[in-house]
């Protein structure tokens, strides 16, 4: 990746960590908003940085409900 898709992945991280912690899912439309405010390009490498992490933390979660779900074949 780029120097701004990494230095946008490496915020994504940190806000959807803090967004979790504070229980607050607006946290990340705040700093998209902010990040905005001097540059589009940054924002929207935060913006698709936050939706893959999420993403794919939530197909893990189903993948992870499928496999309890699913009995081994004997």
């Amino acid at each position: 990746m780029g120097v701004v898709e990494d230095l946008a992945d490496d915020l994504a991280v940190k806000v959807i960590e803090a967004s979790k912690a504070t229980d607050n899912p607006k946290l990340i439309d705040d700093v998209a908003e902010e990040i905005l405010k001097t540059s589009s390009t940054t924002q929207e490498a935060f913006l698709s940085a936050v939706r893959v992490r999420l993403s794919v933390e939530r197909a893990e979660k189903y993948l992870a409900g499928r496999m309890a779900k699913e009995k081994p074949q004997t």
